[in-house]
């Protein structure tokens, strides 16, 4: 059965309108964590001028293909494979992975020396303090159900950039209490 998440179908459209604008002059996009596809298939189809590069761990794979994209496997844990990109997205990755995986996907994306943006979407708090009631309970039921996992911190989320010559560009209002934050090399 094709991998299909609500979530996606309603949060593509707001994005796509950031990627256009962010993306305009960006040749090649690596995606990391393309979980069910979707987006690689719309994002790579609404933006023709960019060879979209879908990637996600060994078992996301087969789904991914479903959508007719042609994934590669990019496991944070392991040496990367080699891509040419100068862009990179993830959606809703940060907040699932471990806090040390979240530091091997910043220090993997600031060692493509080709990469002049990244863009991360996905729920954050601010000053220790989430965004909404909403997020407060995800946040919740995400530590519970395992306890590395969480809504992370932008601030925390900002130092892990710096330190890989990135700066926040951006911080950009989604909808569902999501945000889409912009990086680009220093």
């Amino acid at each position: 059965m094709k991998p299909f998440s609500e979530a996606c179908e309603r949060n593509r459209e707001p994005i796509l309108a950031v990627l256009k604008r962010v993306f305009s002059k960006s040749e090649r996009v690596l995606e990391i964590g393309s979980g069910t596809g979707q987006h690689a298939a719309y994002f790579s189809a609404a933006l023709p001028h960019v060879a979209w590069q879908a990637s996600d761990v060994a078992e996301h794979l087969p789904g991914i293909r479903m959508w007719g994209v042609d994934p590669i496997e990019l496991d944070v844990d392991r040496p990367w494979p080699r891509v040419d990109a100068d862009a990179v997205f993830s959606a809703n990755t940060a907040h699932i992975m471990s806090w040390a995986q979240v530091e091997r996907m910043f220090k993997g994306i600031g060692d493509m020396d080709s990469v002049r943006v990244f863009c991360l979407y996905g729920p954050f708090s601010y000053g220790g303090r989430h965004t909404s009631d909403s997020n407060a309970r995800f946040d919740a039921m995400l530590r519970a159900r395992d306890p590395s996992s969480g809504v992370r911190a932008f601030e925390d989320v900002v130092a892990l950039a710096r330190g890989c010559g990135m700066v926040v560009e951006e911080d950009i209002a989604m909808p569902a209490n999501n945000r889409l934050l912009v990086f680009r090399r220093s």
